[in-house]
């Protein structure tokens, strides 16, 4: 009689305790981002990131790699969330950084910026400094380049 009551003791337990555990966040995921000279769609349009647009989650690693000569990638200036951290990477430099903040993240190469190279990522599923990250001063193609990212990224929401 009392190894039954033990046995049912014990379950309770451990289910209670199954109950009680938080849930453990999902694996974090590793992306890639190309700086090229050229696109591979299209060899009209130069100076690029593929892709140039990319949702991920809290926690995922973006790597940016260097396939042509002359390329970086920095935050810009008033398009990434308050609290999280701006980068710029080394010319020619492969670069990797974990985002833990959500929101949308403005990135541009230094040297093609004026040109339009530039990119957003979308970290988590709400972009709460959307409204901040789209009134960044821009100059030269960038702006247009920033438009057409923003409508893009609003339109497959």
């Amino acid at each position: 009689m009392f190894m039954p009551m033990l046995n049912t003791r014990l379950r309770s337990t451990a289910i209670a305790a199954l109950m009680c555990t938080p849930a453990l966040p999902a694996a974090a995921e590793e992306f890639e981002i190309l700086m090229l000279n050229t696109a591979a769609e299209n060899a009209q349009h130069t100076n690029v990131f593929a892709p140039d647009i990319l949702r991920i989650q809290l926690g995922d690693t973006v790597t940016f790699i260097p396939t042509d000569k002359g390329h970086n990638t920095a935050s810009k200036r008033g398009m990434i969330p308050q609290r999280a951290e701006p980068w710029n990477s080394p010319m020619d430099e492969k670069f990797s950084l974990t985002l833990t903040v959500p929101g949308v993240y403005g990135y541009i190469c230094l040297p093609h910026y004026e040109m339009g190279m530039v990119g957003l990522i979308i970290v988590g599923d709400e972009m709460q400094n959307l409204d901040a990250a789209k009134d960044a001063r821009q100059v030269g193609s960038a702006r247009g380049a920033f438009r057409d990212l923003f409508a893009r990224a609003e339109g497959s929401q």
